[in-house]
C-alpha cells in the first residue's frame, strides 16, 4: 500500500514499463517510508486518442507518445511527503526514461484503513494483521 494505477500510451516495450514501475516503486519507499514488499501497481496501456491530458492553462504541450497518468490510492500522506514523491518521480523518469516532467500527471485519491483489504475478505489493517 499504497496502489499506483498507471495509464500509459501503448507502445512501450515491456523492459520500459517495467523501469517505470520500478522507479515509482523506488520513489515511494524514499517518500512514504512502506516496506520494501508493500509493492502494489497496476499498467493500463491506451491508444493515443483515449488519453486527453491538457495544460490546465499552464501553458505547455505534452508529447502525446510519452504521457503518464499516475493514481496513488494511498491512505493520508502529508504535503511535504506528496511533494516530495512528485518532485522525485518527475526528475528520475525524466533522467533513467526520458520522460520529461511536463508529461507527467499524478493524482492522489486517499482513503482509511477501513478502505482496504488485501485478500481474504478481511481489512487487514483493522483486524491487526497489517
Amino acid at each position: 500500500m499504497p496502489l499506483l494505477k498507471f495509464d500509459l500510451v501503448e507502445g512501450r516495450s515491456k523492459e520500459e514499463i517495467q523501469t517505470i514501475l520500478d522507479i515509482a516503486h523506488s520513489v515511494v519507499l524514499a517518500s512514504f517510508d512502506v516496506p520494501t514488499g508493500d509493492r502494489y501497481q497496476i499498467v493500463t496501456q491506451h491508444k493515443p486518442f483515449e488519453m486527453v491530458l491538457e495544460d490546465t492553462g499552464l501553458g505547455f504541450n505534452r508529447d502525446p507518445a510519452k504521457m503518464i497518468s499516475l493514481t496513488v490510492i494511498s491512505r493520508q500522506r502529508t504535503t511535504a511527503q506528496k511533494e516530495k514523491f512528485y518532485r522525485s518521480l518527475a526528475q528520475q523518469l525524466d533522467e533513467l526514461c526520458g520522460i520529461a516532467p511536463k508529461n507527467l500527471l499524478v493524482s492522489f485519491v486517499i482513503n482509511d484503513d477501513a478502505d482496504w483489504s488485501f485478500g481474504f475478505g478481511e481489512a487487514q489493517f483493522l483486524t491487526g494483521k497489517l
